[in-house]
């Protein structure tokens, strides 16, 4: 199946920024997906850096990425080993309201959600200490430390859309990979707290989102309106500068990059089913991609894609029941080993049945992550 979209191409960064920026003149949210190594951080960079004036030293962008990230460093104490501590860049525009408005109630009204230990914020000395139960001045591991800052992250949010005068110069948000190195419920559930913020916003900011991450693109994708979204594959054509595949008008896009997501959990040559980690919410993801595929055909049900394939009835009614209730998309667990089973089994005969055409953009950027 082939499904033609529109792909600009351009020569550097920065003038995709400037696609962006163009874009968000008529669209709330701009979303990104691409693979690592495509230069979705160092995008970022060039669309913040389109928006500051050096003259004036003012800027329009907030922005989170890895460079956030770096905003925040430890001091172990080496000495004694004792007082592990987490310091701030305190010159950094994206403290500006934190010692004045004091964030640690909203802070930890998005950390209780992901994560188990406690904080405190030094705002004379500018660091912050972690305690877990009875110790104090812990070390968090980096995951952990990856939820704290994006909390920060969100909690800085809120005050934008709350109107905070300590951030009213920012126009447009920047968010690039937030969900590195965490797992499947946290990055739901990341997703679903994004949304629900940035949908309280009422327009005024301008978004842009990137990942690499399809479940949490997936699930933005989903939740945030279409009418106020374009959506992109962003793609870095060797040395010929870069693309953007649009895919608002094309749908079933994202529902083959979905197949492609779930082809790689078949099992490979030399592999058992033991071998492959296989979630409930996969479940969720395949019958999405059958879906797509009756709406395709113009078909009024999503089993007429399966039928005539062996055990037809079985597979529909997997498909039906393991996509819904206790295996939502936002209670990802493992599956058994029989459950599995019967996922490939079902994921198979379709991909048999049915040949999607991979765009050519996509199976190049495959092959080179190889």
């Amino acid at each position: 199946m082939s499904n033609e979209a529109k792909i600009f191409k351009y020569n550097t960064l920065s003038d995709v920024a400037v696609r962006f920026r163009s874009d968000l003149n008529d669209f709330n949210y701009v979303l990104v997906y691409a693979y690592n190594g495509t230069g979705k951080t160092r995008l970022s960079m060039e669309f913040k850096n389109r928006g500051r004036d050096t003259e004036t030293n003012t800027r329009d962008t907030l922005y989170f990425n890895a460079f956030t990230e770096d905003l925040f460093y430890w001091d172990n104490d080496l000495e004694n080993d004792t007082e592990r501590v987490l310091k701030i860049n305190a010159d950094s525009n994206f403290f500006n309201g934190f010692k004045e408005l004091a964030l640690e109630e909203k802070i930890f009204g998005y950390l209780q959600r992901y994560a188990e230990f406690d904080f405190k914020i030094d705002y004379e000395e500018w660091h912050i200490s972690f305690s877990k139960g009875e110790e104090d001045k812990i070390k968090i591991s980096r995951g952990e430390e990856n939820i704290f800052i994006w909390c920060v992250f969100l909690a800085i949010c809120e005050l934008v859309i709350d109107g905070a005068e300590a951030y009213s110069w920012v126009k447009y948000i920047y968010i690039d990979d937030p969900v590195s190195s965490l797992d499947d419920n946290n990055v739901i559930a990341i997703a679903n707290d994004l949304g629900n913020l940035l949908k309280k916003d009422s327009g005024e900011r301008k978004i842009v989102i990137s990942s690499h991450h399809h479940l949490f693109f997936n699930v933005m994708y989903n939740d945030l309106k279409r009418n106020r979204r374009k959506s992109y594959f962003f793609h870095k054509n060797g040395a010929n500068g870069y693309t953007l595949r649009a895919t608002d008008e094309t749908p079933f896009f994202h529902h083959v990059a979905t197949l492609c997501e779930l082809k790689r959990l078949l099992p490979k040559e030399g592999q058992t089913i033991d071998d492959v980690q296989i979630n409930t919410y996969h479940f969720n993801m395949l019958r999405s991609v059958v879906e797509k595929t009756a709406v395709f055909f113009g078909y009024s049900h999503f089993s007429k894609c399966i039928h005539g394939i062996e055990d037809e009835v079985l597979f529909g009614r997997a498909l039906d029941l393991l996509s819904h209730g206790k295996y939502s998309i936002y209670e990802p667990v493992f599956m058994g080993r029989d459950t599995k089973q019967l996922f490939v089994r079902i994921l198979d005969a379709f991909l048999r049945k049915y040949e999607f055409y991979l765009p050519e953009i996509l199976i190049e950027t495959e092959q080179e992550n190889r």
